[in-house]
């Protein structure tokens, strides 16, 4: 799961409010929101809020593994989290 919670820190540390995003760098309400909720944002987006804040990638998202994968998605925890060892029989 990518979470932003690291976007709201570094914006506060950079003196960037939301209006802000939204009135002088085009943001939209809609973008905003899926970054409150975790959502999915497109690469672009990320590279705009790094070229405004000019901070690494790292500074505004971040990866947590969740264990309670939804099903749907085709992905067994188990193996998300201990991938199978799989060997090479050398002839």
């Amino acid at each position: 799961m990518v979470t932003y919670d690291r976007l709201w820190e570094t914006m506060k540390t950079k003196g960037i409010s939301q209006y802000r995003l939204i009135k002088y760098y085009g943001f939209s309400a809609g973008q905003i929101g899926c970054l409150k909720k975790n959502a999915y944002v497109s690469t672009h987006t990320i590279d705009v809020l790094c070229t405004i804040l000019n901070c690494r990638v790292e500074d505004i998202m971040e990866f947590r593994l969740d264990t309670s994968l939804n099903p749907k998605l085709g992905v067994d925890p188990a193996v998300a989290t201990h991938p199978p060892q799989i060997s090479i029989d050398k002839k």
